[in-house]
């Protein structure tokens, strides 16, 4: 069985560079159709904050290395009941992501 030449990284950049300098069909044995989306986009809500608010989430995001939007994210998570996560587990804060070795 030969070896995939298909990169194995979650890196936008790499996979950015690999398919810049890739065609796709060069791979179709590598490919499988699928019936369900792979990607399923989430829903955003608008947060109406004060310019200070604003500024203050800004600040504590940035201290904690992770963007405003993981912030406000995780202390939504935090506060949903026990029934609407139960089917998914949350990590608080996110992992980072790392290139497969």
């Amino acid at each position: 069985m030969k070896k995939s030449k298909l990169p194995g990284t979650d890196s936008i950049r790499e996979l950015a560079e690999f398919w810049d300098n890739h065609d796709l069909t060069d791979f179709e044995d590598e490919l499988e159709e699928v019936a369900e989306p792979v990607f399923v986009r989430g829903s955003a809500i608008k947060v109406p904050l004060e310019s200070r608010e604003a500024e203050a989430v800004e600040k504590m995001a940035k201290a904690k290395g992770v963007s405003r939007e993981e912030l406000v994210r995780g202390w939504v998570l935090q506060n949903l009941p026990r029934r609407t996560t139960a089917r998914r587990t949350f990590l608080w804060p996110p992992p980072v992501k790392r290139a497969h070795q």
